[in-house]
């Protein structure tokens, strides 16, 4: 089973809000994500908002264009797209990153994902 690692920046200044919604993700959008192929999603989340996904798919990029074209994704990514940081400065020379802690956003994708399969 190909397993697969996402990466993304959410805004620091909004970090309670955004695992605020992730405790409620819509039914319909796990369902969507279920079908599109999406199995053992889960989200990673550290306090400098850098956010890792792990998730397992026979063919993420299928899969991922699958559930781009639901409509219950499109209302999540726009509701989504104002928490994460669009673009981010790339670290200084000679600046070493700061360690910091990682919370797992657990909002039940993990259980009510299953393959079909």
């Amino acid at each position: 089973m190909p397993r697969y690692c996402l990466l993304g920046h959410v805004d620091p200044n909004r970090l309670d809000e955004y695992r605020e919604v992730h405790r409620a993700v819509w039914p319909e959008l796990l369902e969507a994500l279920s079908d599109a192929g999406w199995r053992n999603y889960s989200l990673f989340l550290r306090d400098d908002g850098l956010l890792t996904g792990y998730a397992e798919a026979d063919d993420l990029a299928a899969s991922q264009e699958r559930v781009a074209c639901t409509q219950v994704n499109a209302r999540w990514q726009a509701a989504m797209a104002e928490l994460f940081q669009s673009e981010r400065a790339p670290m200084k020379p000679g600046r070493s990153s700061r360690r910091s802690s990682t919370s797992k956003i657990n909002y039940g994708v993990r259980g009510r994902i299953r393959s079909r399969h």
